[in-house]
């Protein structure tokens, strides 16, 4: 895409990422597994440190069951969003992403001061 030139500059220091894309589109399934190698395996990020947001648009009937996800993405964790029904839900999970994410940087801290002090 014409933003790959930006890619490095978005990626630099992240802490976490969050992949949306609408499962309704057969693309954006072979999408997102670019968007995974590119923003999470070649950071590298942990897999906990990315949340994948199946966004479904208002009337579209969305099967949150069976989402044909290949491995690795069938390893993270995956929210369906559906903003007309449940948007309580949706930011329930956000905020225990954003709790994991915390709580990991967190750890990593304390493991770069005890590596200062020892």
């Amino acid at each position: 895409s014409r933003f790959e030139t930006c890619w490095p500059a978005l990626m630099k220091d992240s802490h976490g990422v969050i992949i949306i894309f609408n499962p309704d589109l057969p693309s954006h399934l072979k999408e997102i597994e670019m968007w995974y190698s590119c923003f999470v395996q070649q950071q590298p990020l942990l897999d906990s440190q990315c949340l994948l947001v199946a966004h479904h648009k208002p009337g579209s009937a969305g099967d949150t069951e069976n989402l044909p996800l290949a491995y690795p993405l069938n390893k993270l964790k995956l929210i369906h969003s559906n903003l007309e029904e449940d948007p309580e839900d949706v930011r329930m999970e956000f905020i225990k992403y954003f709790r994991s994410i915390i709580n990991i940087i967190n750890e990593n801290r304390e493991r770069e001061e005890m590596a200062i002090i020892s």
